[in-house]
């Protein structure tokens, strides 16, 4: 009996751990969108249409 109440917190751990490292990632992605986001809005993008070439003017 000792081994399966010790397997069975083991498996909790380890689904704790899981739970943790998947939070960890998601919130390194939301930081990462939030720079990318605010880089985005700071600088501003070049909007061009379909028949424009890609590149932009030169000054």
């Amino acid at each position: 009996m000792f081994e399966y109440e010790m397997h069975q917190m083991r498996a909790a751990e380890l689904s704790r751990e899981a739970a943790h490292r998947r939070l960890v990632g998601e919130a390194r992605k939301n930081r990462a969108a939030a720079r990318r986001s605010a880089r985005d809005a700071a600088e501003g993008q070049v909007r061009t249409s379909l028949w424009k070439s890609h590149f932009t003017r030169a000054a």
